[in-house]
This record gives structure tokens, C-alpha cells and sequence, in this order.
């Protein structure tokens, strides 16, 4: 998993409006850290030139064929197989990299990085509820592995709608790392709920 700067900007103000996105830089959206749905067009514009999704990697074809050739010939190597589970995952392939990173995880069963970039894949394939069963499962490996904890919340803010749920997640990661980029995503996480809420809260007294 590789470690990556992270930005979150606030989008919306309830659950039907994005309350933010999770972007990385340089190379785009890396892996380890799930990426919130892009926000719609009733999302106020706060973005800019530089917040919207870049395009996937290309598939690296002959980095396909070597780490192939390798799990081939010692299909116990779970180095070579989790690295061909990531191959998949940077191009986007999210079913060839679940694929991969099941094998890899019964070869090497206390391999967080590796459980977490499972649960972020189901994710992006639309399985939210997987996503965090994975998540949990890497989180008895390491309770304290907060590129997990980060993405359990995005998930349940944004797969589950459970705001409750993804500031618990993203307060632990801010106790255990609050200088990190995760726990820095984090934060602002938190700001962004709690930005939600007043703005949610200062419209509905001026309903009243």
C-alpha cells in the first residue's frame, strides 16, 4: 500500500449532496485510500481545476505478464501475487485485483495492506457491505491500521449514508495519528460533518 497526500473539501450538506471527496495527488487516486463518488452538479462549486478525478493508469501489460509468469511458477509467492493484485488495482481493474487479492490473502492471511485494498476494491465495485466486513477483517490484524480506519469511514459516509458511523471511524484515526495524512484527512472528515450539520441545522430554523 502506498502512503499518498490527501485532500478533503466539503461538497454538500446532507446525506442526498456529497459532504466531501477524498483526492489524491500527483499520480491521481492511489492506492489505499478509497475515493468518495465525484460530486454532482447541485454540489456547490467549490471545485476546481485541480479537485476532479484524473484518468486510470493504464494497464502496465508487461508487468501483467511478469508477475503472471511468477505467481505461475510458485503459486505460494503471496509477494508476487499481492503486487499483481496491485497492478490491477492502480489500472482500475477492481474484479482482476479482488481476484488476485483473495488468493494473496490465503496465501498471507495477516496482510492488512492487502485485506484494506481488498475492501476498498469492493467498494469501487459497488459492494459497500463487503467492503466493510474486509475492513474489519483487517482491523483484528491490526486495530489500529488507519489507512482501514480512514476507509471505513468514507465508506459508511458514503456507501452507507451513516455520518454517525464515519466520524467514530475517523476520530480514532485523529487519536492515533493526528499529524499523519490520514489522520489530517480526518479531520477534515469530521469538519466536514460537522459543517453539515450546522448548515443543515441553521436551514431548517430558517424553515420554521
Amino acid at each position: 500500500m502506498k502512503s499518498e497526500s490527501i485532500v478533503f473539501t466539503v461538497a454538500g450538506i446532507c446525506f442526498g449532496i456529497l459532504i466531501g471527496w477524498i483526492l489524491g495527488d500527483d499520480n491521481g487516486f492511489k492506492r489505499g485510500i478509497a475515493r468518495a463518488p465525484q460530486a454532482s452538479a447541485s454540489a456547490p462549486a467549490e471545485q476546481s481545476a485541480g479537485n476532479t478525478a484524473p484518468a486510470a493508469r493504464p494497464l502496465d501489460e508487461a508487468r501483467v505478464q511478469q508477475l503472471s509468469a511468477a505467481v505461475a511458477k510458485n503459486p505460494s509467492d503471496a509477494s508476487a501475487t499481492v503486487q499483481l493484485a496491485n497492478t490491477y488495482f492502480d489500472a482500475e481493474k477492481y474484479d482482476d485485483a479482488i481476484k488476485w487479492y483473495e488468493q494473496a490473502l490465503k496465501l498471507d492471511p495477516r496482510n492488512a495492506d492487502a485485506s484494506t485494498d481488498l475492501g476498498v476494491s469492493y467498494y469501487y465495485t459497488k459492494r459497500p457491505d463487503h467492503a466493510l466486513d474486509q475492513f474489519e477483517r483487517s482491523l483484528k490484524i491490526n486495530p489500529n491500521h488507519t489507512k482501514t480506519l480512514l476507509n471505513k469511514g468514507i465508506v459508511l459516509a458514503f456507501g452507507k449514508q451513516d455520518l454517525d458511523g464515519a466520524a467514530a471511524a475517523w476520530k480514532k484515526v485523529v487519536e492515533i495519528a493526528p499529524d499523519s495524512r490520514e489522520g489530517q484527512a480526518a479531520q477534515r472528515g469530521l469538519e466536514g460533518i460537522a459543517a453539515s450539520r450546522q448548515n443543515r441545522g441553521a436551514t431548517s430554523s430558517s424553515n420554521q
